[in-house]
């Protein structure tokens, strides 16, 4: 069975996420969704909800299941048997910084990764861009699925 990790925080989770999703799990047996946590950041949305929003958006994809992790995503990898990990890219820039960390890991456990081209017509889409147009009262609904424009807003207006 071939299998591959597609990681990310997922702060929320927004459609150019789920285009590389889809698109990755008609490649792999199984794609494992790892929203990563990482101690230095303060999220908009708990783990546990974004695990939650990840876990609604993707019910209709039959090879996807959703999980966490904290620490080397190699390790991860090595504890689910996974030699593949998929990133997404929508610019040049991505393309320098995952590249860099491709390396690494590699280097630290022959895992590889994969580069997946994001879809033009969701390219542009970054969590931090979603959420900073919300906090502004643009509409996000087409750039998010509809659980997570929902929960997206709530949130918002709590913190206001």
């Amino acid at each position: 069975m071939s299998g591959a990790l597609c990681p990310g925080s997922f702060d929320p989770i927004h459609n150019g996420h789920l285009d590389v999703i889809t698109r990755v799990a008609e490649q792999f047996d199984e794609v494992v969704v790892t929203v990563v946590v990482n101690p230095n950041k303060k999220g908009l949305f708990t783990i546990d909800e974004r695990i939650e929003m990840m876990t609604e958006a993707t019910a209709h994809l039959d090879k996807v299941r959703i999980a966490s992790w904290q620490g080397l995503l190699v390790d991860f990898a090595a504890q689910e048997g996974i030699g593949a990990i998929v990133k997404g890219l929508r610019s040049a820039a991505d393309f320098d910084y995952e590249l860099q960390m491709a390396q690494m890991n590699r280097k630290l456990t022959a895992v590889d990764t994969l580069f997946v081209a994001a879809d033009p017509t969701v390219g542009y889409l970054s969590s931090s861009l979603v959420k900073e147009v919300a906090k502004y009262g643009g509409d996000v609904s087409d750039m998010v699925p509809a659980s997570v424009h929902s929960r997206l807003l709530a949130r918002l207006a709590e913190l206001q």
